[in-house]
C-alpha cells in the first residue's frame, strides 16, 4: 500500500516492456485486444483489492477488464485494517471495510489511473474508441451524514469533473513530457509510440466517473437506504447502484441453499436477518428509486451481492465476524436476481457481482445483467490473466443480453437460478475440503514445486506437456511425456490420475483435466513423434547384455522401453496372445 508516483508508473512501465515484454508481469501476448463490437463495459473488478492501487487498475485493464469499480471510499479515511483481512482458499472471506487510503491519496490512485488507462488503450489500438472502452465507477458508504461530509463531496465532485484540478493538469504535462523525450521507447515494437502517448495526453477526458455504487452498513434501514440513493441521483446527478445482501432471501432460504450446496458448516447469525433490509421493504424502495431516477434522468439499479455475514470460525482472520463471498455467493446472488426480475418483470437493472466465473458468466450476460464484476476469483491462481477468458466469453456474448433501458430476461435468470443449485461447480464437493500439498517438508532451496509433479507415481513433467499441448504443440507434448511415460495412451484413459487431486485450480475451479490433455497430446502428436523424432530410436550404445522382462502388461512394457533406451537387448514374455495386460 505504498503509492508510486505517476512519473514512476509510467516509466517502470516502458522500461519492463523492454527488458521483460510485459507490464507489470502482465505478458504482452496476454494484453487483451478487444474486438471490433464496442459497446457498454461488460466485465471488471469488483470494489475491493484490486481496484485500490493505480498499478492493480493497470493490470486489471491490460488483462481484459473494462468496467472498474474503484474501492469504497467512506468518512472514515483513515483505517488501520489488521492482517490478514482476506481469506480465499475456496469461497471467500473478508473482514476488510473500506480503502486504506485518504480520501485525496485515494482520488490520487484513481487519477493515475485513469491517465494510465488511456495511454494503455492508445498504444493498443492505435486508434482508441472516444469515448473510451472503459468506466469508472466509484463506490461509496456508508451512511447519507458521512457521504454529505465536505470531504467526502470534494472527492465525489472530483470524480465527477477534475477541471482546474492541480494533479489533473500535472499528470496530462507529465504524459506529453514523456512523451517527447528522445530514445525513451528505443527497442520497443509500436509504430510511433511516442506521437501516440503525446495524442493520449491531450484527450483524456477531466470527467472521470458519472456513475457510483452504494454500500451500506449490514442492518442498515430502507429509509436511510432511500435517503442516499436519492442523493446521489438527485443532487449529485449520478447513475446509482445499490448493493443488497443475500438476507434478502430469508434466514432459511440462505440457511437451506448453503446447506444443500454442502455449506452447512457456514454459521448464521438469525438476528441479523432480522436487522437486515427485508424483501417486503426493498421492493417498494427500489420501485420508488427507479422513478426518481427517471425523473431525474439518471440510471438506478441494483448490485447483487454484498457479502453475507457468517460467524468467524476459522482461526484465520481477525474478529468475530467475516463475510462471505466467491462462489459460494453464486446461487444466493441469482436467487436474489430471479426474485427481482421476476418481481420488476425485467424493468429492474441488475448488475452481479457474487462469484462469476468462464462457466457461468454467459448465462449471466444472455439474461441482461451487466456490468459483471469479481474480486475473490482474481485473488486465485492465475490472478489477472482469468480475465482474459471471462472478457472472450463477454464479448461473444454482448449482444445478446442487450435490452432497452437495462432490461432483464426474468424468464432466463430464473432458469440460471435454479441450475446453480443443480450444477456440482457450485457444490463445496466439487472444490474438496483437503488442502492442495505436498508431502513432507519442503527443501530449504527451490521450494516452488508443483504438487501435481510430486504427486505423480513417475513424477512427469505435467505443467510442461500442459502448456505444449494447450499451445497445439502436441508432438513436443508427446515428447516430454514419452521422457518418463512411454505408455501415453494407456495412462491417458486408464491412469487413477493422482495429480489431478493435488492440482493447485482445485483452489479455484476444479483440477486441470491433466489425464485427458496427456490423451490429447498422444492422439494428435504421435504419429508425427514415432516419424520424425529421434527420441523414439535407442539412445545409448549397444551394452551386450540381454535382459528379459516377464508379461507385457504396462509395467513390463514400460520396463522394457526404458531397458531398450539404455542400450540392452530387451526380450518380452507373455503368456496372452497379446500384449497390453
Amino acid at each position: 500500500m505504498r503509492p508510486i508516483p505517476y512519473r514512476d508508473l509510467v516509466l517502470r512501465s516502458i522500461a519492463e516492456l523492454r527488458a521483460k515484454g510485459s507490464i507489470f508481469d502482465i505478458p504482452v501476448e496476454h494484453v487483451h485486444r478487444p474486438g471490433p463490437r464496442r459497446g457498454e463495459p461488460l466485465l471488471g473488478p469488483a470494489a475491493g483489492p484490486h481496484t485500490q492501487l493505480a498499478q492493480n487498475i493497470l493490470c486489471a485493464y491490460l488483462a481484459g477488464a473494462r468496467a472498474v469499480e474503484l474501492k469504497t471510499v467512506q468518512k472514515l479515511d483513515s483505517l488501520e485494517i489488521e492482517k490478514p483481512c482476506i481469506d480465499a482458499a475456496d469461497e471467500g472471506y473478508n473482514v476488510e471495510w473500506s480503502t486504506e487510503f485518504s480520501l485525496d491519496a485515494a482520488y490520487d490512485e484513481y487519477l493515475k489511473a485513469w491517465f494510465l488507462l488511456h495511454a494503455a488503450e492508445t498504444l493498443i489500438t492505435e486508434t482508441p474508441p472516444v469515448p473510451p472502452s472503459f468506466s469508472f465507477t466509484m463506490s461509496v458508504g456508508y451512511d447519507l451524514d458521512g457521504i454529505r461530509l465536505a470531504k467526502m463531496d470534494r472527492f465525489i465532485n472530483r470524480l465527477i469533473d477534475s477541471t482546474g484540478e492541480v494533479l489533473f493538469d500535472r499528470y496530462r504535462r507529465e504524459t506529453a513530457e514523456l512523451a517527447a523525450r528522445p530514445g525513451l521507447f528505443a527497442g520497443i515494437p509500436l509504430e510511433h509510440p511516442a506521437k501516440l502517448l503525446g495524442e493520449a495526453a491531450g484527450s483524456v477526458s477531466p470527467r472521470l466517473s458519472s456513475s457510483v455504487t452504494l454500500s451500506t452498513m449490514h442492518g442498515c434501514p430502507p429509509g436511510e437506504i432511500e435517503s442516499i440513493c436519492r442523493y446521489l441521483l438527485e443532487a449529485k446527478r449520478l447513475d446509482t447502484l445499490v448493493k443488497l445482501n443475500p438476507t434478502l432471501l430469508g434466514y432459511d432460504r440462505v440457511r437451506g441453499i448453503l446447506d444443500g450446496l454442502g455449506y452447512d458448516y457456514v454459521q448464521l447469525d438469525r438476528h441479523g436477518f432480522e436487522k437486515d433490509l427485508r424483501y417486503a421493504d426493498a421492493v417498494p424502495m427500489l420501485a420508488r428509486l427507479l422513478e426518481a431516477a427517471r425523473r431525474a434522468g439518471r440510471r438506478f439499479g441494483v448490485k447483487l451481492t454484498n457479502t453475507l455475514a457468517a460467524a468467524n470460525t476459522r482461526g484465520v482472520l481477525p474478529g468475530k465476524e467475516m463475510y462471505l463471498s466467491g462462489r459460494a455467493l453464486y446461487p444466493l446472488s441469482m436467487a436474489v436476481a430471479a426474485d427481482l426480475a421476476v418481481e420488476f418483470k425485467g424493468r429492474l437493472p441488475v448488475s452481479l457481482s457474487g462469484g462469476v466465473a468462464a462457466w457461468n458468466i454467459a448465462d449471466v450476460l444472455d439474461a441482461g445483467i451487466r456490468p459483471v464484476t469479481l474480486a475473490t476469483d482474481l485473488l486465485k491462481p492465475g490472478g489477472y490473466s482469468r480475465l482474459g477468458q471471462l472478457a472472450e466469453i463477454a464479448e461473444a456474448h454482448a449482444g445478446r443480453g442487450d435490452r432497452a433501458g437495462g432490461r432483464t430476461d426474468p424468464a432466463r435468470i430464473r432458469r440460471a437460478a435454479e441450475a446453480a443449485l443443480r450444477d456440482p461447480r457450485c457444490r463445496k464437493d466439487y472444490r474438496g475440503t483437503d488442502a492442495v500439498r505436498v508431502e513432507g517438508p519442503l527443501p530449504l532451496f527451490d521450494c516452488f514445486v508443483a504438487p501435481c509433479v510430486e504427486r505423480c507415481p513417475i513424477g512427469q513433467d505435467v505443467p510442461g506437456y500442459i502448456r505444449l499441448a494447450g499451445e497445439g504443440r502436441h508432438e513436443e507434448a508427446f515428447a516430454l511425456i514419452h521422457e518418463t511415460n512411454p505408455l501415453p495412451f494407456i495412462t491417458g484413459h486408464l491412469c487413477d490420475h493422482q495429480c489431478m487431486r493435488a492440482c493447485t485450480r482445485m483452489d479455484w475451479e476444479g483440477a486441470v483435466l491433466i489425464r485427458d490433455m496427456k490423451r490429447v497430446a498422444a492422439e494428435n502428436g504421435c504419429e508425427a513423434f514415432r516419424d520424425g523424432c529421434s527420441a523414439m530410436k535407442r539412445r545409448a550404445p549397444a551394452r551386450g547384455v540381454a535382459a528379459a522382462v516377464i508379461g507385457a502388461g504396462p509395467a513390463g512394457l514400460s520396463a522394457a522401453s526404458f531397458l531398450a533406451r539404455e542400450g540392452f537387448e530387451v526380450h518380452v514374455y507373455e503368456r496372452e496372445r497379446e500384449p497390453g495386460g
